[in-house]
């Protein structure tokens, strides 16, 4: 937290009680919150008489340290038996993560990408890395996690679109780590292997998911996974054939060298390139394509 550039610690806030109103309030950047609430959700069952004058004297602390000498017009104000924050004199990374995964929602898939990336990168930290174990923070967090995690498919979705198969992958791979039950996130993963050309990785990932999803929703895949794992095995099965080709290739570029280096071998050298069907010309070509996409591939 910063205060016109200066950074605010915990202490500045004189004690955990006025930090956690202040985080509250956060939360509820814009939206008033009564007294009433703010008591039940931090004093609980413990409040008395004078918990109200106690909440009190720790906003008029909270209004020292956010906003000195401009206690009437600062962004902390009283509202409807309440409190709030003005959200235009408050820039919160929770609001500006919000802000710009909504523009990304009406953008074009370019623009849209560069918004959900800062969107993702600006909410890398977790949300009230230091308040652990009250429920109320558990809730943000919970709340929070799930926008993230529908960032992040959007994001791989996205990539996708613009033929970012491994940017979608790395997306992918996020939103499957934040929820590993989330079919939709395992769809996205293993077409960017697939989009990629690696039919291995996207098999294992499958491997993974029928595994997770088995054991722990005692169903299987649905039919978008399972189509992509029959597209994988059969992109793995031409990959397999095409390495047969270029090793027959090989095989009788050598026996033909091998014919014309020796006077009675070479018409042996002949009758195996008749028996395999290839030509010279053929084998040439087969070793070429499969050359050219291996350079590019590295």
């Amino acid at each position: 937290m910063r205060r016109n550039g200066v950074p605010l610690s915990a202490a500045d806030m004189a004690g955990c009680k006025p930090r956690h109103i202040l985080e509250i309030l956060l939360l509820n950047l814009g939206s008033p919150v009564s007294k009433s609430r703010i008591i039940e959700t931090l004093w609980g069952a413990g409040a008395s008489n004078g918990t109200v004058a106690t909440l009190e004297s720790y906003i008029s602390g909270i209004r020292r340290a956010i906003q000195p000498g401009n206690t009437r017009n600062g962004p902390l104000r009283t509202a409807n038996g309440g409190y709030v924050l003005d959200p235009a004199l408050v820039d919160l990374d929770l609001s500006r993560f919000s802000q710009l995964v909504e523009k990304a929602g009406q953008a074009a898939p370019r623009d849209a990408y560069v918004l959900l990336t800062e969107a993702l990168e600006l909410s890398a930290e977790p949300l009230l890395g230091s308040e652990l174990a009250f429920d109320w923070a558990d809730e943000a967090r919970a709340r929070q996690a799930a926008e993230r995690l529908a960032a992040q498919i959007q994001a791989s979705e996205t990539a996708a679109m613009l033929d970012l198969p491994q940017e979608a992958v790395r997306w992918a791979r996020l939103a499957v780590a934040s929820d590993p039950l989330n079919e939709r996130a395992w769809t996205l993963l293993v077409t960017g292997y697939e989009r990629s050309g690696l039919p291995a990785e996207g098999l294992s990932a499958y491997a993974r998911c029928r595994l997770i999803f088995d054991r722990d929703l005692g169903c299987a895949p649905g039919p978008a996974l399972q189509a992509a794992h029959l597209r994988l095995l059969r992109q793995r099965a031409e990959a397999s054939t095409e390495l047969s080709e270029v090793m027959a290739a090989l095989v009788y570029l050598g026996d033909t060298l091998s014919g014309q280096g020796q006077g009675q071998g070479q018409g042996q050298g002949q009758r195996s390139a008749a028996d395999s069907g290839l030509t010279h010309e053929n084998a040439g070509r087969i070793l070429t394509s499969f050359l050219r996409r291996a350079r590019v591939a590295v």
